[in-house]
């Protein structure tokens, strides 16, 4: 029962335009990820006190329905992100279930989940944008503390069953970890596997 899942999260921002996806968007950004990016920007959803609301997806919905109008009229909807949306794709999929079925959903994501993860949504989302940080293994190893493996997998089967049409491949160049080099060889085996949209930018360390 949707009564039964809870899930926990960092923020609900209402009101956002441009950077989640088309029209007016509410981020709902959960708590807890697989990687420990060395510039994470949302460093909340590690910590054990980074929790802001614990939530079913029934109280979700009362949270955010306040904006149909203004997701109707521009075609926005619910972006989740977090830390990483897809740890909890029963919550999602529970949301979905019950939310007013013209939103738009948008994930952002690292997609370094297990591919029953993203089955378990796919058919859901109209946009994922996905930040691969780095293609290259070592790239990526060494700025996430985590091997790519499962995101390239994950690439590849979206991919294959027709949904890179959906997604915009973010591509940072991340200072002291990558170059301009490894940016143009990451986009090129993105390119070989059918992906044509990139969101390219340089990380701004504070």
């Amino acid at each position: 029962m949707q009564s039964e899942i809870i899930a926990p999260f960092i923020a609900v921002n209402r009101h956002r335009l441009t950077t989640d996806g088309e029209g007016v968007t509410t981020l709902v950004a959960f708590h807890g990820c697989p990687l420990h990016c060395q510039y994470c920007l949302n460093p909340q959803c590690l910590q054990a006190d980074g929790v802001w609301r614990r939530l079913t997806p029934g109280e979700l919905y009362s949270e955010v329905e306040i904006d149909d109008l203004y997701f109707m009229a521009t075609g926005g909807g619910i972006c989740f992100g977090g830390g990483e949306p897809l740890l909890r794709s029963d919550f999602i999929k529970a949301f979905a279930e019950i939310m007013n079925p013209e939103w738009k959903l948008t994930i952002e994501t690292s997609l370094n989940v297990p591919l029953e993860n993203v089955k378990a949504i796919v058919s859901l989302v109209q946009m994922w944008y996905v930040d691969i940080k780095d293609m290259s293994s070592d790239v990526y190893r060494a700025y996430t503390c985590k091997e790519n493996n499962q995101v390239i997998s994950n690439l590849e089967w979206m991919a294959a069953n027709g949904y890179a049409d959906k997604v915009i491949i973010r591509l940072p160049l991340i200072p002291e970890y990558n170059t301009d080099e490894n940016c143009r060889r990451s986009r090129q085996q993105l390119e070989k596997m059918g992906f044509t949209v990139f969101d390219q930018f340089n990380y701004i360390v504070r």
